[in-house]
């Protein structure tokens, strides 16, 4: 089984890699063309998830699509963040009071 940190840290990949993504189509939304990125999550095994990227499969854009998925991605990031935070703060207190 991951640690928290390393389950909150691919979280916060996967959120990095939608941006990415989200951003890439957006600044090709004029693009004649140009086929989407998606990006697919997949669960790991013992905890975490790892990021793929997929080519849509019509052309065209989605740029209603691909804003409101920057959204989501900002606050599964953050969200992950305050996870990786949090259990930080929880080892450095235990480590404290084992001193």
């Amino acid at each position: 089984m991951s640690s928290t940190s390393s389950i909150a840290a691919s979280g916060m990949q996967a959120a990095l890699t939608r941006l990415n993504s989200t951003a890439h189509n957006i600044a090709n939304v004029s693009t004649e063309g140009f086929r989407r990125q998606d990006v697919v999550s997949t669960e790991q095994t013992g905890g975490g998830v790892a990021p793929s990227l997929t080519r849509s499969s019509t052309a065209g854009a989605a740029l209603e699509t691909d804003v409101v998925a920057q959204l989501q991605a900002k606050n599964v990031f953050l969200a992950n963040l305050a996870v990786f935070k949090t259990s930080n703060q929880m080892a450095g207190a235990l480590l404290d009071k084992t001193a």
